[in-house]
């Protein structure tokens, strides 16, 4: 029996997985193809370059998030706002950590990657904020978020605190679902429409 030879998504598995590990300017091609046992040159029958590479990692990566979002707008439809929030930060930080290192490689190699990889890969990553701010926009335009609150501002400093988690919480040893609950609970009552209710006030 002839083995299988690998192919372009077991490259690309490896080579993900190698730049989280080692990090993309430390991992060669060499190393991906002696991590999928094959020889450096086979690499070439699938993709260009090392750049060429990255960019197919970091656009699986944020496909996993876009759909993610797009599957939890649709399931969350006429929910309350808190809870529709709450169910975002839970998709987003669900494909940070199960769906890793594919998502996990776009949010901490993007900044460093070379011009021609953004270029590939803006494109993706602005629709997926553009889905945050739209949701954000709704929820203000429905008077659930303050008429005065920033959305572009908010938007950016829950992404970054949800991001920053890659580098500190371990989802084998921490317990992520009381992550998203306190992630959305720090987030709306931030953001949300206090209503008052008699004399104690709450939400």
């Amino acid at each position: 029996m002839v083995a299988a030879v690998p192919g372009r998504q077991n490259i690309t598995d490896e080579a993900a997985r190698l730049f989280i590990t080692n990090g993309y300017a430390e991992t060669t091609l060499r190393d991906i193809a002696a991590a999928v046992g094959i020889k450096a040159g086979s690499i070439y029958y699938h993709f260009a370059s090392k750049e060429d590479l990255l960019v197919d990692v970091m656009q699986q990566g944020m496909v996993v998030m876009v759909d993610a979002f797009a599957a939890t707008a649709a399931q969350t439809e006429g929910q309350p706002a808190a809870q529709r929030v709450t169910e975002h930060i839970r998709a987003h930080l669900e494909s940070l950590f199960n769906h890793g290192p594919y998502t996990t490689t776009h949010v901490s190699t993007f900044h460093y990657a070379p011009d021609s990889v953004k270029a590939e890969v803006v494109p993706l990553r602005d629709a997926y904020e553009r889905l945050w701010t739209e949701l954000f926009a709704e929820l203000q335009a429905d008077g659930q978020i303050g008429s005065d609150v920033d959305l572009s501002l908010t938007r950016l400093s829950l992404m970054g605190s949800m991001n920053a988690a890659i580098d500190w919480f371990d989802q084998y040893r921490g317990d992520l679902e009381r992550f998203v609950e306190v992630v959305g609970y720090q987030f709306w009552h931030g953001v949300g429409v206090q209503v008052e209710t008699g004399s104690q006030g709450g939400q």
